[in-house]
């Protein structure tokens, strides 16, 4: 590499700063998954609906997310929205909404498929024993759900955290975000973005291994 000489002094030397920012990603991550599954589970009950008029906007709400880059919706979130509707959106908060509403179209599908997969047997039971379609849902059906789909959920938040990364386009103090300051100022963007590489894969990497544990322990119940 011609004569550039490697310091990784420059990581040592900053560290604070750039976990700071890697607590910024974990907190929106986190903050971003419960938003989602709330979101997830209306949708998927939209969808779900027999009242045909909240059955096409959960369907289309979801196609709409799920086909259109999230990079886009983030920039639309962030620089036309807030001209829509008259109010001041920060950074922030716009990557938050932004994350929520993506997942939310995935969770969604999670949740219907798990929902599905709920043995109709149950629900007849339910009925038999004199629950209404409310309780069923409630008792019955949404808890042996979301059980099934928690490797999906667990899999959606390690998403997010590499998601995370695309608040460094509007500026969100995020370890991406805070390496590219650094970066900027030292001059140092081999030993900068390759520190903040290993650290997603630090963080990621043992997550997906779990997760896929955890899945195939599921599957041989």
């Amino acid at each position: 590499m011609g004569g550039y000489r490697f310091r990784w002094d420059v990581i040592p030397a900053n560290l604070e700063f750039l976990l700071s920012g890697l607590q910024q990603t974990l907190y929106i991550s986190s903050i971003t998954l419960v938003l989602a599954m709330i979101g997830g589970m209306i949708i998927a009950l939209l969808d779900m609906s027999r009242f045909l008029p909240f059955r096409m906007i959960g369907v289309a709400w979801g196609e709409l997310i799920r086909n259109t880059p999230i990079l886009v919706q983030l920039l639309w979130i962030y620089y036309v929205l807030p001209m829509a509707l008259g109010i001041n959106i920060n950074a922030w908060t716009a990557l938050v909404i932004g994350l929520s509403v993506y997942s939310s179209a995935f969770i969604a599908e999670a949740y219907r498929a798990g929902i599905q997969a709920v043995p109709v047997g149950h629900r007849e039971a339910a009925r038999v024993l004199g629950m209404s379609s409310t309780q069923t849902l409630f008792r019955i059906v949404l808890p042996q759900a979301v059980r099934m789909t928690l490797p999906p959920l667990a899999a959606n938040f390690v998403q997010l955290i590499k998601f995370s990364s695309l608040g460094a386009v509007i500026s969100v103090g995020e370890i991406t975000r805070r390496g590219m300051e650094l970066s900027a100022s030292i001059f140092r963007p081999l030993e900068v973005f390759t520190f903040i590489a290993i650290v997603y894969f630090v963080i990621c990497w043992p997550l997906a291994m779990a997760i896929r544990a955890w899945e195939r322990r599921l599957a041989r119940r």
